[in-house]
């Protein structure tokens, strides 16, 4: 089976069990808020960077709030994310950033993004992909986990950068966002770390892991 073929499947096997791709960070549609919690849900959980959030947004709504307030008080907003020293200090400074160079508008370009403070490609992908419909690919633990176990890379590869173009090349570019937030969701029921559900994997009959276990 080719890597197209394989890709082409497992996203409509995917979009089977999950019709609705939705992001797991709950930012209502607002470029500025996703950006914020990207930051935030690094080695934190999504759920709860929503729950810190709603504190958050409702002290600090605006980039201009964020990049007008103390770094101590964000600091304290979001001690429960862990790393929240450094996270504040990119998240006052990606707000700065965001009004003096953009206009207090979320860039709609990777290299943009990437000149933003605690941006790296996994956040600057989730923006352009999530929020402005370009192709994109999210290499996050899910998306590494699971595309090397069906067998697109070998398994120990970990290089997020690698994995992304490798993933690129093969899932349709329309496709690409959608397949991330599925395969997050997937994950976190079925193809767990330590874990995974292959009796019964809607995906077994095209996964390498699958077919050992």
């Amino acid at each position: 089976m080719t890597p197209k073929k394989r890709a082409a499947l497992a996203v409509e096997k995917l979009k089977e069990r999950y019709p609705e791709a939705t992001c797991a960070l709950t930012y209502e549609g607002d470029p500025w808020k996703l950006l914020v919690m990207a930051r935030l849900s690094a080695q934190c959980t999504d759920a709860r960077v929503n729950l810190v959030c709603q504190d958050l947004f409702s002290v600090l709504p605006t980039p201009k709030a964020m990049a007008e307030a103390p770094v101590e008080q964000i600091e304290e907003l979001v001690r429960s994310c862990g790393l929240y020293r450094m996270k504040a200090k990119d998240l006052k400074a990606m707000s700065e950033q965001l009004l003096t160079r953009f206009d207090g508008r979320v860039p709609d370009e990777i290299e943009d993004l990437l000149t933003l403070p605690g941006v790296g490609r996994k956040i600057a992908n989730l923006i352009v992909g999530d929020l402005y419909g370009k192709p994109a690919v999210v290499t996050d633990t899910h998306c590494i986990r699971i595309c090397g176990r069906l067998g697109f890379y070998p398994e120990e590869l970990k290089d997020p950068y690698k994995i992304e173009k490798i993933l690129a090349a093969v899932i349709e570019p329309r496709e690409q966002s959608d397949f991330c937030h599925r395969i997050v969701w997937f994950g976190r029921e079925v193809c767990t770390a330590r874990s995974p559900g292959c009796e019964g994997c809607p995906l077994r009959d095209i996964c390498e892991h699958g077919k050992k276990a």
